[in-house]
């Protein structure tokens, strides 16, 4: 009986990352208003009752996208790119940008999916709140950086740094593929007007 409860488990887990994978490519690439339930449905290959099942809402279905981007984006390509780049905290904020090239440059950049469903959906509604909860997770990381850099007040840093972040994505989206050069330049002045 055991293994038919864990071959359901594995199938339900399945069918669930298949619609976070869809919903991932569609919100990502198109946003969240222009992406109709019915077309995550059509394209996971999945019955109404099953998204419904997993995500009550499309609301829980954006706010599990947004959780989902902070895992693929924000840790594992940002947060263990620069990680990996820079070898002391200092180098590894100003990597933060060398990896925000290499996006911008990649045939996949949609740019920043949690400034899209803010603007989008606005700071009130759950997934603009959610948005604005995976951006401070990432000043977060910058502030820690921070501090282990030794700069003074590392939260007012992150803020400006995360500034920087922004205006590179918006750059890169308005066609400027050395914006993340141009602000990882301006990132270099901040650090040393905080050291």
């Amino acid at each position: 009986m055991s293994g038919i409860a864990e071959s359901a488990g594995r199938v339900h887990g399945d069918v669930r990352q298949r619609l976070l994978d869809t919903a991932y490519e569609l919100f990502s690439h198109r946003g969240i208003r222009a992406v109709g339930v019915d077309e995550v449905i059509e394209r996971a290959g999945v019955a109404k009752a099953t998204l419904y099942r997993h995500f009550p809402s499309k609301d829980d279905l954006v706010v599990a996208f947004l959780e989902l981007r902070e895992q693929r984006w924000s840790r594992e390509l940002l947060q263990d790119g620069a990680r990996r780049l820079g070898t002391t905290p200092e180098q590894q904020l100003l990597a933060v940008f060398e990896v925000l090239d290499g996006w911008f440059r990649s045939d996949d950049y949609e740019a920043c999916s949690y400034i899209n469903v803010l603007l989008e959906m606005g700071p009130q509604h759950p997934a603009g709140r959610a948005a604005i909860g995976h951006l401070g997770n990432i000043r977060s990381f910058v502030r820690d950086l921070a501090e282990q850099a030794g700069l003074r007040d590392p939260e007012a840093f992150a803020y400006a740094f995360q500034i920087l972040m922004k205006g590179a994505i918006i750059g890169a989206a308005e066609g400027d593929l050395e914006a993340a050069q141009r602000a990882g330049s301006v990132a270099r002045l901040l650090v040393e007007a905080y050291r």
